[in-house]
């Protein structure tokens, strides 16, 4: 019967969120020109949202864990293991307050309606992969934007999506950057668990009724380590929430 739903219910699912971010595109562009850059975050919280309720036509329960240890009144070094596109929506939903903002590959920030507004108009880092120098200075600069406004910014650091659900090895120099960037910064390792198992057969059929998990862990200081171990640290502190 889950095969059955999963072939029904694939189809309603990506109509449902291609008309969500073609919907919210405009609403996007409107908001920055006319009320300003406050005004188009409120818009991108609201998207969020609504991409997330969206995985319940998919039959999928959702559930967040640990939101209140997310501190406040400082800037945040979002840390999390990478699965599937769906992420994302959890980073941005779960860490409003924070104005989360992207390491991205610059590939991104075309031809895709809401989302490459955003990542270019909400100054996430664009990376050319390809590019080192480049990569490291986008992200130093991201870096000083989250230092100077208590903003978030999210990485993550096992650089592409594990198709699996096994977290993979984790890379320094973004996290290294990021610390060096923004000094006053916590770090919150973020465990995203069910999107791997609901694209396990690609983005035909979805999986039908998959549970989805969204765990904050506990913040670490990263004053006064070293960076290879908390990388280290971090990397088992994510595994060990995901049992594996």
């Amino acid at each position: 019967m889950r095969i059955i739903l999963s072939y029904i219910f694939t189809p309603i699912f990506h109509l449902y969120y291609g008309l969500m971010l073609l919907l919210f595109h405009p609403a996007q562009v409107i908001s920055l020109h006319v009320f300003g850059d406050k005004s188009r975050r409120k818009v991108v919280d609201i998207l969020n949202f609504f991409l997330i309720k969206g995985l319940h036509i998919m039959g999928c329960s959702i559930k967040f864990v640990g939101l209140e240890k997310i501190p406040q009144g400082r800037p945040l070094i979002i840390v999390s293991n990478h699965q599937s596109m769906y992420d994302i929506p959890a980073v941005v939903w779960g860490f409003k307050k924070h104005n989360a903002k992207f390491i991205s590959k610059i590939e991104l920030a075309k031809n895709i309606p809401s989302i490459s507004y955003n990542l270019k108009h909400g100054k996430s880092a664009l990376i050319d992969r390809k590019n080192s120098g480049q990569a490291v200075k986008e992200i130093f600069k991201l870096g000083r934007l989250i230092e100077e406004n208590n903003y978030a910014a999210c990485i993550f650091p096992e650089g592409t999506r594990s198709r699996t659900g096994l977290v993979k090895e984790f890379k320094t120099v973004g996290i290294a950057t990021l610390v060096r960037a923004a000094p006053s910064a916590i770090i919150v390792p973020f465990a995203v668990d069910g999107h791997s198992q609901l694209i396990e057969k690609g983005m035909f059929p979805l999986r039908f009724g998959q549970k989805i998990t969204y765990t904050v862990l506990d913040p670490i200081e990263p004053k006064g380590l070293q960076v290879d171990e908390m990388v280290n640290h971090l990397h088992n502190l994510i595994k060990k929430s995901l049992h594996q």
